[in-house]
């Protein structure tokens, strides 16, 4: 069985002339990002090892990667995810989740219905959101919190979810009132 990945970082433009490259870190600490190894991308094939990385803002370093030595190497790797096997990360909390975790996981209406599959947790500026991937129609996004999602069970491999009144359910959800 292939290792989960957990997404940690994206390489973004080359940073000056002599290979340095932005780096945007995804991780709690985002310098912490430094200790992670073996950092891959998205096919575990290709590894990257972090020299040196020089904050710019927030999340934001300028990275020094081990074999890229100028601006063309550099410019290969923009938009190149960085992830790390989950197994080095430690158990979650109660009430934590890792999002690799999330995804795949079925999602039922609190009636009971099949809502689909969790395709995604995205976070556009204004807090998480589940992306459902129903078995047809069109992805439901909803809030990711316990008002919205309040049963996660992992082991279990589902979720339950109770929509904002902004999110339409589908004809099933919506009773006779429509």
């Amino acid at each position: 069985m292939p290792a989960r990945l957990v997404l940690v970082g994206r390489f973004g433009a080359a940073h000056g002339i002599r290979g340095e490259i932005r780096l945007q870190s995804f991780t709690q600490d985002p310098a912490s990002i430094a200790r992670l190894k073996p950092l891959t991308d998205a096919s575990g094939k290709r590894t990257f090892a972090l020299i040196k990385l020089r904050p710019l803002k927030d999340a934001m370093f300028a990275a020094q990667v081990l074999g890229v030595s100028d601006r063309s190497a550099a410019e290969t790797l923009v938009n190149t995810e960085l992830y790390v096997e989950r197994s080095q990360f430690p158990p979650e909390s109660t009430d934590e989740f890792y999002v690799t975790d999330l995804i795949g996981l079925s999602a039922f209406f609190d009636s009971g219905a099949h809502a689909g599959r969790v395709l995604n947790l995205v976070n556009f500026g204004a807090g998480d959101i589940l992306e459902i991937k129903p078995d047809a129609g069109e992805t439901l996004l909803v809030p990711f919190t316990l008002a919205n999602v309040p049963v996660i069970d992992i082991a279990a491999g589902r979720i339950v979810i109770a929509p904002p009144a902004e999110v339409e359910a589908p004809p099933e959800e919506r009773g006779a009132a429509d």
